[in-house]
């Protein structure tokens, strides 16, 4: 087992814990069919996923101290890490129903699982509190305890932001498909993934190892820029991608969502060819969205990808590079090799 899988092991033994915790709750008189609902809420959403962001705040932590962890900085890290995977968890379920998604991490979404639908909304929010808790057990008594907390309470509004500018411009572009530009997609990416998916994380280790964010603020645009990068990616593999390795069936034509590939179709496209996008795109039955992908092909939507993701590679190595901190230019190439020309 390499350094890597251990570290990963390790973390996935703490989730049983800290759910544990949470169903044994002092303060909440739990009945035992309400510790099944939430124990099958928690098992089906929160461990299921890469862990990325979890791992993050543990591999970051430990690049920061330059050696291993003791076994309580360990598990702070993992308990911190956890509590991001909590809020991932919360985010994607809620995410699922706005988007009427059909599949997340290779199975069903949870909305769409008998007796659930709509209660899903009652399980996100349900999810996001506990986060809350956690957090209030076990940094409650720790000098960056309340930095920590409007941190996280911080990117959330960011995050909660984003997703609401997702669908107004979704709404938007049902009626017009040129209100999605390449500045809107950047705002909406940069709020809805960018500060959760990529600073959070960082952000959160640097504050568990006694730094000050304020000390560190170079880093930011490279995190968020790194976001940006990595939601381009996603569009990508939400059409061209094989679900079998991503996990998910893409819907982002059916959609009708402002994303990267339709912004550069329409870049590209003649106006015969746009009359097809404004014709298919946004519609469910499989003959529009079998044109919609077509013109993409057409328009060689995929070599632009793949020259996009080379050139943003370079840009972001080039930025990392110019940093003076040898440890942040190691945690940040870490973090961008693991996403670069990922398939899922």
């Amino acid at each position: 087992m390499d350094e890597l899988d251990e570290t990963r092991s390790r973390f996935l033994a703490l989730y049983d814990h800290l759910k544990h915790e949470l169903m044994h709750d002092a303060d909440i008189e739990f009945t035992e069919e309400m510790r099944l609902r939430v124990e099958e809420i928690l098992d089906y959403n929160v461990p299921r996923g890469k862990l990325n962001r979890g791992l993050a705040v543990i591999e970051t932590s430990k690049a920061l101290k330059g050696d291993e962890l003791s076994e309580e900085e360990f598990y702070l890290a993992s308990v911190l890490g956890w509590c991001l995977e909590w809020l991932q968890a919360c985010l994607l379920v809620l995410d699922d129903i706005m988007d009427n998604s059909q599949t997340r991490r290779g199975r069903i979404c949870w909305y769409r699982r008998p007796k659930v639908g709509l209660n899903a909304i009652n399980h996100g929010i349900l999810l996001k509190t506990h986060t809350h808790r956690i957090f209030r057990r076990y940094f409650r008594e720790k000098p960056y305890y309340l930095e920590l907390t409007e941190l996280c309470d911080e990117v959330g509004y960011q995050t909660s932001l984003g997703q609401m500018l997702d669908l107004v411009i979704t709404h938007e572009g049902k009626n017009d498909l040129s209100k999605y530009t390449m500045q809107v997609y950047r705002r909406i990416v940069i709020y809805k993934t960018s500060y959760y998916s990529f600073y959070l994380p960082v952000a959160c280790a640097l504050l568990l190892s006694g730094e000050e964010l304020e000390k560190y603020n170079g880093i930011k645009e490279i995190l968020i820029e790194m976001g940006v990068y990595f939601q381009v990616q996603d569009d990508y593999l939400d059409c061209f991608g094989d679900p079998e390795v991503a996990g998910k069936i893409g819907t982002d034509i059916e959609d009708y969502k402002c994303s990267w590939l339709i912004i550069q179709a329409l870049e590209l496209a003649d106006d015969d060819k746009k009359q097809i996008l404004y014709e298919n795109y946004g519609k469910s039955d499989p003959i529009s969205v079998k044109k919609v992908k077509s013109l993409y092909q057409e328009l060689d939507i995929q070599g632009i990808f793949s020259k996009y993701e080379a050139e943003s590679y370079e840009k972001l190595l080039s930025a990392i590079e110019a940093q003076s901190s040898s440890v942040m230019k190691e945690i940040l190439k870490a973090l961008l090799e693991k996403i670069y020309q990922r398939k899922k």
